[in-house]
């Protein structure tokens, strides 16, 4: 038989095939051509977003806004703003930049950080993203940025086509916390002439306390923040400790969580497996600490306790001594257990746990850099 070619119905198969491939690679260029440019990138690639702030007196509210901004990307970077900037556009922050370095460095959703970011997302800044540090996209919240003269701190990018939005978290604020703690100075300061509903019982009840002058105190509003399972789950790491893992146990208050407790975290997950924090309640706090604390209630400290990489699992409301059904619990083997003491240091606190299977009790002073000192039990 000879060949096909030139046959009509082989030159009608050909012409189709054409059609139709050409069709697919039209289909396929169009949806390239959508993605913003310098986001074509190439096969595995890991995108990259970009997310600055002023993280002043850093609470779980910034935390959220790291996860979320982290979800819409592979890795997330981190500008933090300078101070002069921060003076320049709000006014001087509480906690100085190498303090704020250190809170966003420790959240475990963020790969890289970038120290005196600019408030604003200037031209020049914005190509140094995209060229030097390959970012994809730059994300805010969805609450207004505007710089002193009226503008959109966020204008180029979105011009670019690089911005994304996320949630803000409601209910938290740095304004709201330095009301809470004026409030709780304002109680003290009549809590000998008035009735004593301290700031404990105003966290539990979700109000602020109304004066007898008439007025409404500060104006502030006490948190009644209550996380949701959903909420707690997107904190947690969801695993718990190996077999053979050496859990190491912390417990505190932390109230208004800061760089000091950072640290104390960092040193104290180093000298094990996992990181087994306790968190103890409002009224364990207020009994310890005094009338009018915490600040922040026991769900907003468990929550920004979770949030630092160095931490593996938390204890909400754990019991202020360390107990034997507390330990059999986390069915440790091999545990260090670091406890605060009311002199403000961290040192050998001799539990009666000989029979609990703890073998290593160890502390450290707070805040010399001399080594941790270890004191092995048989």
């Amino acid at each position: 038989m000879g060949s096909e070619e030139g046959r009509p119905g082989s030159t009608a198969r050909f012409l189709a095939t054409c059609l139709i491939g050409g069709v697919v690679m039209g289909v396929s260029l169009l949806g390239l051509s959508q993605l913003p440019l310098g986001v074509r990138r190439k096969k595995n690639k890991p995108i990259r977003v970009y997310m600055d702030g002023c993280f002043d007196m850093m609470h779980y509210g910034h935390c959220n806004a790291l996860r979320q901004a982290r979800a819409l990307g592979d890795q997330l970077v981190v500008g933090v703003v300078s101070d002069a900037e921060i003076i320049a556009n709000k006014g001087p922050p509480v906690t100085p930049l190498n303090e704020r370095m250190i809170m966003v460095k420790a959240v475990k959703w963020v790969d890289q950080v970038i120290p005196d970011a600019p408030y604003a997302i200037t031209e020049d800044f914005m190509r140094k993203l995209f060229d030097d540090y390959k970012i994809d996209y730059i994300i805010h919240g969805d609450d207004p940025c505007v710089l002193p003269d009226g503008t959109d701190a966020y204008a180029l990018a979105k011009k670019a086509g690089r911005y994304k939005q996320i949630k803000r978290t409601e209910g938290i604020s740095s304004t709201d916390i330095v009301g809470r703690m004026l409030l709780c100075v304002r109680e003290r300061a009549i809590s000998d002439s008035h009735n004593h509903s301290s700031l404990q019982r105003q966290f539990s009840h979700g109000h602020s306390q109304k004066f007898e002058d008439g007025g409404s105190g500060s104006g502030t509003r006490v948190s009644h923040f209550l996380p949701t399972s959903r909420r707690i789950v997107q904190f947690s790491n969801g695993k718990g400790p190996g077999p053979d893992a050496r859990i190491v146990y912390i417990d505190g208050a932390f109230d208004l969580f800061h760089a000091g407790h950072v640290e104390i975290l960092r040193v104290a997950r180093e000298l094990g497996d996992f990181l087994l924090v306790g968190i103890h309640n409002d009224l364990t706090v207020s009994a310890t600490r005094g009338a009018h604390r915490p600040i922040m209630n026991l769900h907003e400290r468990s929550l920004s306790v979770l949030a630092c990489r160095y931490v593996d699992e938390v204890i909400i409301g754990a019991p202020w001594e360390v107990s034997k059904d507390m330990v059999s619990m986390y069915f440790v083997t091999s545990c260090c257990v670091l406890k605060f003491l009311h002199n403000g240091l961290y040192g050998f606190h001799l539990f009666a746990v000989m029979n609990f299977f703890i073998k290593l009790v160890c502390g450290f002073p707070i805040p010399t850099k001399a080594p941790v000192q270890k004191n092995q039990l048989q």
